[in-house]
């Protein structure tokens, strides 16, 4: 993954953790051409209580910080900021949905460890590609606290939990309703069912910006876009050229998601470029971009090429009489064992792993994107064949993984069927946590005090 501003780092704590919430529960739509907020840079002088929430405040600092990464976020991906006022009621409400979970799941006796939390940092500094110490130290020169930080982090963590432990019985697909995404995926030329892997480039536009100003802004967009079509390099032009946060460092790409996790404005751009190709100028409330295709895939279960990876893995469930730190202890010194020699991976799987995997040694076969919980597939993207991860934590436990070996290969029917299964399942989550949400916040006493500023 390419690296972010560290003003980011809740953004990229969602991807690490697998947190995936749908647009319309994390509230912040806007309508096009909305203009920009000025967002504080800093907590005002004298802090004030804005919302209760079951006797737990909210402060006024805590909407002002949220809703400055919020709009670095937005700004990331070319989506207009919506106006202050409704910005601030729109933040303050996804805080108060969020804390109403953090209690429930207080209440229910769900708890995240210290390795947990290290093991999540960890995952975000390699996304950053850099080492803990260094992203400590950029975190510092940012202004963010580490405390403050991993505290974050450990309450995404619990509300993963809380959420998978809430929904996950909820959600069933059937033979018939993966018929019916096939044949609609086969069938459907929308950018939005489709994969995409997009850079840009951001000509920003100050809100008060004359005309003149904004033709020449224009006219730069124009000319990065004509360098692009001529074959220099789109992510040297990012560096150059582009104000999005986070150019500097990612070459102004986004990565591959699905086109329903794009701004529709770039979405009509691309829907006629090839892989490849540049999109001509188009403006938002951001300002101008050039958009690049990098890679442009029909909602991951096409017949083409697909990288699969060969691993295995041992498993060991928590419990009372297991701690997850316990797990983590054992599953380092089986790790440290084979790579001593002292140990067999396949040995310790069949005699301890609690997986249905055991009796193969760990072995889970070939396995395309998509086929792993999220958590759990991109360690094992991480690894090279041959390498160990280190104990992870996952919704089924802790694990060690081994990655054995890699290849190309076409997607068998069956494939495509279980990849279409696991998106079906994923957007069923979606809504399932949507509709969830709204309960938990109905429950929830709210006592509002004086508005965000």
């Amino acid at each position: 993954m390419n690296h972010r501003p560290f003003v980011l780092w809740l953004a990229c704590a969602a991807q690490a953790l697998a947190v995936s919430l749908p647009a319309s529960a994390q509230g912040l739509r806007a309508s096009p051409g909305a203009a920009r907020p000025a967002v504080p840079s800093g907590p005002r002088a004298a802090d004030y209580i804005v919302a209760v929430v079951n006797s737990e405040p909210i402060t006024n600092n805590e909407v002002r910080v949220r809703m400055a990464r919020f709009e670095q976020q937005l700004a990331q991906t070319g989506q207009p900021v919506p106006p202050p006022g409704e910005f601030a009621r729109q933040v303050l409400e996804r805080l108060i949905s969020e804390k109403a979970q953090l209690q429930l799941a207080r209440e229910n006796g769900l708890q995240v460890q210290e390795a947990s939390v290290d093991q999540a940092e960890q995952n975000i500094a390699r996304q950053n590609q850099l080492e803990v110490a260094e992203f400590r130290r950029r975190l510092q020169a940012d202004g963010i606290p580490l405390a403050g930080f991993r505290e974050e982090l450990r309450n995404q963590l619990l509300l993963t939990r809380l959420r998978e432990r809430e929904l996950e019985a909820r959600i069933k697909v059937t033979d018939l309703e993966v018929d019916q995404f096939l044949r609609e995926r086969k069938n459907s030329n929308d950018p939005a069912s489709m994969e995409l892997n997009l850079a840009h480039i951001l000509v920003a536009v100050p809100d008060n910006a004359t005309p003149a100003q904004i033709e020449t802004l224009r006219q730069k967009a124009a000319r990065a876009r004509d360098r692009a079509r001529a074959g220099e390099d789109f992510a040297k032009l990012a560096r150059e050229l582009s104000d999005a946060p986070g150019a500097a460092q990612s070459g102004g790409a986004v990565g591959l998601r699905s086109g329903d996790r794009y701004p529709p404005l770039f979405l009509q751009a691309v829907q006629n470029v090839a892989e490849g190709g540049v999109s001509d100028v188009i403006r938002s409330g951001a300002g101008f971009h050039v958009v690049k295709v990098i890679e442009k895939r029909r909602g991951g279960v096409a017949d083409g090429q697909v990288v699969q990876t060969h691993a295995r893995h041992i498993l060991l469930r928590t419990s009372a009489q297991l701690t997850e730190t316990a797990a983590r202890q054992r599953l380092a010194d089986y790790k440290r064992r084979v790579l001593a020699g002292q140990a067999d991976f396949a040995q310790l799987a069949r005699e301890h792993s609690q997986d249905a995997s055991a009796a193969k040694g760990g072995d889970l076969g070939w396995a395309g994107p998509g086929l792993f919980v999220p958590e759990f597939e991109e360690v094992v993207e991480g690894l090279q064949p041959g390498q160990m991860s280190d104990p992870i934590v996952s919704r089924f436990g802790v694990h060690l993984i081994q990655v054995l070996e890699r290849r190309q290969a076409t997607l068998s029917q069956r494939e495509q069927r279980e990849i279409a299964r696991n998106l079906l399942r994923e957007k069923k989550l979606d809504e399932a946590y949507e509709q969830w949400a709204q309960e938990v916040r109905g429950r929830a006493y709210v006592e509002f005090r004086e508005p965000p500023t």
